[in-house]
């Protein structure tokens, strides 16, 4: 059995032979070959573009499809498989994915030939929602603020939100979209002292979090955190209906997608201080703009894309996918 994985900047050819070992341990010949780009942007510009436009508005180089048709299972992570590619597939009964999300892949018709797709869910779990806590810090408490002035020579005290910070502690922190990133994020924020309420139509379950509407949560909570899947019906989920609604001391963070939030309702938002501020760590449009308003504005936190650049995010990914892949084999074929 052929296994074709193909690296790329994050998931790098050395990352992809030692996580997939359990594959190669059980027999499968693997065989990396690197989907690679300039630099990192030019890697996201070609993510974007799939994401938006779907898996086929990116075309594969020549010398990875080379012999394509001999494998029988494929392991991407941003690197696209189209329909066109798909049919140049002639053995694929797998095809894996490296993340959660899988955009970069027409899975439905994978699925139509008979392919199965895993992808790996929860693999940002713990980058995302320890990254969304340093949002929220930094934020309440100036931190990035109060570096830049210092940077720039200037020792200021007094921010946009006043010269007294906000704790974590007594807090009530409102937590939209409760799934696995969601729960990570409330149980390292519920040892700071806070009190944790949650919006997610699909949870359910038992927990010691209050469950909310929407309404309630943007109308009571001092930090609102986004955490629900951008899809069709969540897209603006939070748009200047729910701005108008919100604590004017209250912060929004958003590590998760930026279609969750309305981009420009929450610029109006922040400019008119009817909240008091926010950290965003996603954009409409990456890399931000040198002439974006989030750039003019001092009460908010900004970051390039990074809540879910950690090592063990990227180099766990191939074992996470490999062990959901294994047990797939013994119904192959001839395996």
């Amino acid at each position: 059995m052929k296994c074709l994985a193909i690296a790329d900047l994050f998931i790098t050819k050395e990352m992809m032979i030692k996580g997939l070992k359990e594959l190669t341990d059980l027999g499968v010949e693997v065989t990396v070959k690197e989907w690679l780009h300039k630099d990192l942007e030019a890697l996201q510009k070609d993510n974007i573009k799939l994401e938006q436009e779907g898996s086929s508005a990116v075309a594969l180089p020549d010398d990875i499809l080379e012999g394509i048709e001999d494998y029988d299972i494929i392991i991407t992570q941003f690197a696209p498989i189209g329909r066109d590619t798909l049919d140049k597939c002639k053995s694929i009964k797998v095809l894996g994915v490296l993340r959660a999300g899988i955009e970069n892949v027409n899975y439905k018709y994978a699925e139509s030939k008979g392919i199965d797709v895993f992808n790996t869910p929860g693999r940002s779990n713990t980058s995302v929602s320890e990254f969304t806590v340093g949002l929220i810090l930094s934020e309440i408490r100036n931190i990035a603020r109060g570096h830049d002035y210092l940077k720039k020579g200037i020792w200021e005290k007094n921010y946009s939100a006043g010269v007294l910070s906000p704790e974590i502690s007594g807090s009530t922190v409102g937590i939209i979209g409760y799934g696995a990133i969601g729960q990570r994020v409330a149980n390292l924020l519920r040892p700071f002292g806070a009190n944790i309420i949650f919006f997610d139509d699909y949870f359910t379950g038992d927990t010691e979090d209050s469950q909310v509407d929407l309404d309630t949560l943007v109308k009571s909570a001092d930090i609102i955190t986004m955490h629900y899947r951008l899809t069709e019906k969540t897209k603006h989920m939070l748009n200047k209906n729910h701005f108008e609604k919100m604590k004017k001391s209250a912060i929004v963070i958003n590590s998760a997608r930026s279609g969750l939030i309305s981009e420009t309702d929450l610029i109006s938002a922040l400019r008119e201080k009817r909240i008091a501020g926010a950290a965003v760590d996603v954009f409409d449009i990456e890399p931000l703009p040198k002439d974006h308003p989030y750039l003019e504005l001092d009460n908010i936190t900004i970051t390039p894309h990074i809540a879910g650049s950690t090592i063990g995010n990227f180099a766990n990914s191939p074992n996470i996918l490999a062990r959901r892949i294994i047990p797939a084999l013994s119904e192959v074929k001839n395996y």
